[in-house]
């Protein structure tokens, strides 16, 4: 899962925010560099970075205080430069900036994240991988842990419901489920336990081309890669859905352009849970920037046991 996040997120930097149309004209096909952040290959980014944070913050202590670390990591990574493949941030998101910045000056974690229909960014999505290892409780406190964790950066309902329906497919996907099953029935549990919920009912047309169970019928045309949180879900689940390889399903997503890494990412944490570390590319994962950091979380979080 964390090299799969890792691996999309880095294939994506070099390309981030380039058209469709300027990144199918000199496609993504292996690790490459420089570009729109002039970074070296292999470098991940913020996506990867407070992926990391999460990580390291569920291994770290009991699950009282997960937030709290989660929160200290993040300012850690924006202001220390921890978590970082070179030693400093390069990218990082306007609304993610804002809550951490609150987080800096002592904003409780549930009251960080923007709140608005408007903070319905990425930010989230793309790192909440992790916490699949919650996932292991009653479907209430499922719900729960995505809307605490998606907090401190994105408040708004509907960036908890997507993190929530991204963990979900992972949870039915550990549990083995074939890519259709895995799919059909996170779709069934979503929509039967949002249709019960005030707070999510209204919501639930946000989700309908998730919700129908057709998207992977969409053609590519219809499947939009911006910074959205709803863009970035639906565009991680479609490349997945309709390739048959790690590696075909994140640069898929890379080569949708605009927001490459987070789409990278997103696609890339999902395949590589489903597909395994040997389905990811030995020289893409080589190429890694600060490779034995993320060795070391990847240790840590196969030694974690629920509290």
């Amino acid at each position: 899962m964390l090299l799969g996040l890792a691996a999309g997120d880095a294939l994506g930097v070099p390309v981030e925010f380039c058209s469709r149309t300027e990144v199918q004209a000199d496609p993504v096909v292996s690790m490459r560099g420089y570009g729109t952040h002039q970074q070296p290959p292999g470098t991940w980014s913020d996506d990867a970075s407070l992926t990391f944070c999460l990580a390291d913050a569920l291994t770290t202590g009991d699950e009282a205080g997960l937030t709290g670390r989660l929160a200290t990591n993040m300012v850690g990574w924006r202001y220390e430069n921890r978590w970082t493949p070179h030693g400093t941030v390069f990218d990082i998101g306007i609304g993610t900036a804002q809550a951490i910045g609150r987080l800096r000056q002592g904003v409780l974690p549930e009251r960080a994240g923007g709140s608005d229909e408007y903070s319905n960014g990425n930010g989230s999505l793309m790192r909440i991988a992790p916490a699949v290892l919650l996932t292991g409780k009653p479907v209430d406190e499922r719900f729960d842990w995505a809307q605490r964790l998606s907090a401190p950066t994105h408040r708004h309902v509907r960036s908890v419901m997507a993190c929530f329906y991204y963990l979900e497919l992972m949870r039915f996907i550990g549990q083995g489920y074939g890519k259709t099953e895995a799919y059909a029935e996170t779709n069934r549990l979503a929509g039967d336990y949002w249709s019960g919920r005030p707070d999510t009912t209204a919501e639930l047309p946000a989700f309908d081309r998730l919700l129908g169970g057709t998207l992977a019928d969409a053609p590519e045309q219809t499947i939009e890669s911006s910074g959205y949180v709803l863009h970035t879900l639906e565009a991680a689940v479609w490349c997945w859905l309709t390739t048959d390889t790690y590696t075909d399903a994140v640069l898929k997503a890379v080569n949708l352009g605009s927001d490459t890494d987070t789409t990278g990412a997103v696609t890339g944490a999902l395949a590589g849970f489903g597909y395994g570390v040997e389905a990811i590319p030995a020289d893409w994962i080589e190429t890694l920037a600060s490779l034995p950091m993320i060795w070391s979380l990847i240790a840590q979080l196969n030694r974690w046991q629920p509290h």
